[in-house]
């Protein structure tokens, strides 16, 4: 490093090595730069090429699971339809069979506050089946003092 320092002093002259120095460093920062710059577009290109192969495998995969579904469907339908007609008295009894089958059961809630509008038979009934905690009266149900 020291020889080609001598030799560089001695081509240029001590004059001209402080703005051959400045001019030197500026080359290089623009080098630092535009390497960097490649640098980021090349990693924002290979981010972006494994988002879209990503992509590709998702939908592949939906694909195959729509498919494997609208199979599944079909089958569980060909093995639902029998192999000859029935009769109007057999479709009826299947219906009705469908309709009993598939209705709703409703089943009466407990509820977990007792209901004011209600009757003082229905509030302690509700009250019986709770346990037995000790709370402060609401805001509402306070005695002023």
């Amino acid at each position: 490093m020291i020889v080609v320092f001598l030799v560089v002093l001695v081509v240029f002259g001590p004059q001209k090595l402080p703005e051959l120095a400045r001019s030197l460093g500026k080359l290089m920062g623009e080098f630092r730069k535009a390497s960097s710059d490649f640098r980021n577009a090349f990693e924002e290109e290979m981010r972006d090429l494994e988002r879209q192969a990503r992509i590709a495998e998702l939908r592949k995969q939906a694909a195959e699971a729509n498919a494997a579904a609208d199979a599944a469907i079909k089958r569980s339908t060909d093995a639902a339809t029998p192999a000859s007609t029935p009769g109007p008295e057999a479709l009826a009894e299947a219906a009705a069979s469908r309709a009993t089958a598939e209705a709703p059961v409703i089943s009466p809630v407990a509820e977990a506050v007792p209901r004011l509008d209600g009757g003082t038979g229905e509030t302690q009934a509700t009250t019986a089946t709770e346990p037995a905690t000790e709370t402060s009266p609401s805001h509402d149900q306070q005695q002023p003092a």
